[in-house]
């Protein structure tokens, strides 16, 4: 019989360590929302890893830290903070080693600038990333963005196929 620990097997308690390791993602993604939309930029910056790769389809394709954090700063210039809602929902992670995973969740993005005669929508849109353990803290590796709507820009590796545990 397997040891048991707090009265869980061995089995249980892997699950929990994946839960866990899932739960540390979920959380990152959360914050990139709210870092985003609340221009604390270097902070967002933080959650990549220095040679990440963020594709963001028409605004570009930009290749480490440093650079994701320049052009995160140039299109949020003169906005106020909370001035875009990206509103993140469905989201889907799943571990593909002790140290890398990927996810996907979907975006609905608006524009809080009160104006009547548009709709508030911004972009209707899909989120994947990979992810890498750096120091026991979850990264953003590699970053992607495909639009669906109002007009479709995907990448090559859309959609990719992601198994959430």
């Amino acid at each position: 019989m397997a040891e048991e620990v707090a009265g869980l097997t061995a089995e249980e308690l892997t699950a929990v360590r994946t839960l866990l390791e899932i739960e540390k993602i979920r959380k990152k993604k959360l914050l990139y929302s709210h870092l985003m939309d609340g221009n604390r930029h270097e902070e967002f910056a933080e959650l990549y890893t220095e040679d990440a790769i963020g594709e963001w389809g028409p605004f570009g394709t930009w290749h480490g830290r440093d650079k994701i954090l320049e052009r995160i700063k140039f299109q949020f210039e003169g906005k106020q903070p909370f001035n875009w809602l990206h509103m993140t929902t469905n989201l889907g992670i799943e571990l593909t080693g002790p140290d890398t995973a990927v996810s996907r969740c979907y975006l609905q993005d608006v524009i809080t600038e009160a104006d009547k005669r548009t709709s508030p929508t911004a972009w209707f849109a899909i989120y994947e990333e990979d992810w890498l353990k750096v120091g026991g803290d979850w990264k953003i590796r590699h970053h992607r963005i495909h639009f669906l709507w109002p007009s479709r820009e995907l990448s090559t590796e859309f959609a990719r196929k992601i198994n959430p545990s």
